[in-house]
């Protein structure tokens, strides 16, 4: 990330707290060094993605830290994936300390931050974001402001709280699949192609219930019947399943709410409506 914004022609100093790290950027970097306060010398656009929220405060806040020798009314960028409680305090902290805050967080994988390709979702002032679109365009293709600050960090969180539960749902329904009797290769190029693997997101949603039409293409009572059904399947071939006796359970308390006839989508109403 940092040589990508190198070569979009910014001055960077570049911290970290391993030398040969530093040392990499020798002849790349306009300045690099192990300590903090160093590197952020007289910056005015500080830039942090580190491991949790208790390294930032470090970073920023302890002796030798950046703010010790940052310019005036520096503009902090905290790209980490952390504490949303911590990540607001740090933004008080920050805006105390008469600096101003952004969180901007990064999604997609190491592959992305090479090419330059990775997905930004900051939070902030609207003219603090804008002021950042040079840097943020260097390091990612798509940049989302995603509302004021710690919306960027509640975006990534959310949607990592959906990856990696589908993560974990794609390998209990094909461990299923093979306790079934099936191929699981074949069983993954089947549901690639449907609405399992697709993502409600991507097929229904749009179309249904965020759309405002709960109109049944396919009911709720039905997805309680289809559920029933692959459950029963999963206990003849003695193979435990999780995901679906919780999806049932949520279906069926719609149902009982008065959702049978609508929509399957409409699963998202009962689920803000039950808060």
């Amino acid at each position: 990330m940092a040589k990508n914004i190198i070569r979009e022609g910014f001055d960077v100093a570049v911290c970290d707290i391993q030398q040969n790290v530093v040392d990499g950027f020798k002849g790349v970097a306009s300045a690099g060094s192990t300590n903090p306060c160093e590197a952020a010398d007289q910056r005015n656009v500080i830039m942090m993605i580190l491991p949790n929220s208790d390294i930032v405060d470090a970073v920023l806040f302890d002796k030798g830290g950046v703010l010790e020798t940052c310019a005036p009314n520096s503009l902090i960028v905290d790209m980490s994936t952390g504490s949303y409680p911590k990540l607001m305090e740090t933004a008080k902290r920050v805006a105390n300390r008469g600096h101003r805050f952004v969180d901007a967080p990064v999604g997609r994988t190491p592959r992305e931050a090479i090419t330059g390709n990775l997905l930004v979702m900051a939070g902030g002032e609207a003219d603090d974001v804008a002021a950042l679109d040079g840097v943020f365009n260097a390091v990612g293709d798509t940049i989302l402001h995603v509302g004021p600050v710690g919306c960027g960090l509640k975006a990534k969180l959310v949607n990592n709280y959906m990856a990696m539960v589908n993560n974990a749902l794609t390998g209990e329904t094909l461990s299923l699949a093979k306790a079934a009797g099936l191929d699981v290769r074949a069983m993954a190029k089947l549901m690639s192609s449907t609405a399992a693997g697709l993502g409600q997101l991507n097929t229904n949603y749009p179309k249904k219930v965020l759309a405002g039409d709960l109109t049944p293409d396919f009911p709720i009572f039905m997805a309680v019947k289809d559920l029933n059904m692959a459950i029963e399947l999963a206990e003849i071939a003695n193979h435990k399943v999780q995901f679906g006796r919780v999806a049932r359970e949520k279906f069926i308390s719609a149902e009982k709410a008065g959702m049978g006839g609508l929509d399957q989508t409409a699963i998202l109403e009962y689920f803000m409506g039950s808060q």
